[in-house]
């Protein structure tokens, strides 16, 4: 084997090897700082603006750890919703048959914990004792506004 293909070969090597370091890395500074939730029975409530305002409230007990998991809880209580997986997580488009998809232009479902935007997707978000999650109805012309 000459020198020139030596070279290149511990190059790829040590590339890989930086590569799989790195990635470690990440992995640990997510855990440490990604989103975070208790264990155990936690008392989440659900509430629901469609498009008309109208607000539908579900309380709902789980052992889930993440936003998602409280919906499928607050299915046995009448919530309905449909949506897709993608590389992002779980997309919401559909929320008691009501159709909100921003591919299409017009409206968004809109997630708030506690007041504030979510941090993360419904499949990601973590859910704690107490929460209060308000899944909203949003015209796309009302966010530039």
């Amino acid at each position: 084997m000459s020198e020139t293909k030596k070279t290149n070969w511990k190059k790829i090597v040590i590339a890989l090897v930086v590569l799989v370091i790195l990635v470690g890395a990440a992995a640990g500074v997510y855990a440490k700082f990604g989103p975070q939730t208790t264990e155990g029975m936690k008392k989440v409530t659900l509430e629901v603006i469609d498009d008309k305002g109208e607000k539908t409230t579900y309380k709902v007990k789980t052992e889930g750890k993440v936003l998602l998991d409280a919906m499928e809880a607050a299915q046995k209580k009448g919530l309905s919703y449909d949506g897709e997986d993608s590389v992002y997580g779980f997309t919401v488009y559909v929320v008691n048959g009501v159709k909100a998809d921003y591919n299409d232009g017009v409206a968004y479902w809109n997630f708030l914990i506690n007041g504030d935007y979510c941090n993360y997707g419904v499949s990601e978000q973590p859910i704690n004792d107490g929460d209060v999650f308000t899944i909203e109805y949003k015209l796309i012309a009302d966010a530039w506004q």
